[in-house]
């Protein structure tokens, strides 16, 4: 994957982007919340292949922070606009956790761009069935990125799935993390706080893909059945892990989106 800095309406974002080996648009990728470009780089490793977008949204990874905090449907028209300078009509979209509302906003505001819809271990904001208490206190604070040892003590609890019984898999995912500021986490909060899809789900008509993990404490299992059951052309697809399966179920997930990306 090639990383460069792109100036967008005034705007520093550090993106990454791979060439694609197939004939169908890139998939243009939005990462979860205080994740970047490189927490992702396993599932792109397994999808051969693929041609991917993804980006440091402001403040985060090596994206400067913004002058003046954001909404989604901001971030989603700069989305279009990064696109265009990159030469790219139309995508395919993927949005994980957090960045599934921005994939949502995308898919709403530039219907025409988005071929096809991918939504992993999210909801549709606001309204969503939330996890546990405990579980949502924790991921109020960004201190799991800045704490190896607070990590491997929760990782379990708030990420389910491979992460309790494997606690390797937290020095593999430490690895990839590029801590920018505590700031632009925050910024990221904020700009989900109150948003939600609901009111237009029903009007998106990419076909869409929904994957939820059946151990997801952040995002429980349930949401991913709501999104299913609204949006038009969507099935929803169970995945046997927990919150970051997209990472510790990399195999298995780009299998199962790659088919999809390829369906006639």
């Amino acid at each position: 994957m090639q990383i460069r800095l792109h100036e967008v309406g005034g705007q520093l974002l550090r993106v990454g982007e791979r060439p694609s080996k197939r004939g169908h648009p890139p998939l243009l990728l939005f990462n979860g919340i205080g994740a970047n470009i490189e927490l992702v780089e396993p599932f792109f490793d397994a999808m051969n292949g693929q041609g991917a977008i993804v980006f440091d949204v402001p403040g985060v990874g090596g994206s400067p922070a913004p002058k003046l905090p954001y909404r989604p449907r901001t971030l989603a028209r700069m989305s279009a606009r990064l696109l265009d300078q990159l030469g790219y009509k139309e995508v395919d979209v993927l949005g994980v956790s957090w960045g599934g509302a921005l994939a949502q906003q995308f898919a709403f505001q530039n219907a025409a761009r988005c071929r096809r819809l991918i939504l992993a271990a999210t909801s549709p904001g606001h309204a969503m069935v939330p996890g546990k208490p405990s579980v949502m206190l924790r991921m109020a604070t960004p201190q799991r990125y800045k704490d190896p040892n607070y990590l491997k003590r929760i990782a379990g609890d708030i990420y389910g799935g491979a992460f309790r019984g494997s606690p390797e898999l937290v020095g593999k995912h430490l690895r990839h993390v590029h801590w920018s500021s505590d700031y632009g986490y925050y910024l990221q909060l904020v700009a989900a706080f109150g948003w939600t899809s609901l009111p237009w789900l029903r009007l998106l008509r990419q076909p869409t893909l929904v994957m939820a993990g059946t151990d997801d404490p952040i995002v429980p299992f349930v949401n991913g059945q709501i999104l299913a059951r609204i949006i038009p052309h969507a099935r929803l697809v169970a995945i046997d892990d927990g919150h970051l399966f997209l990472v510790t179920s990399a195999t298995q997930s780009a299998e199962i989106i790659s088919e999809f990306l390829n369906e006639c």
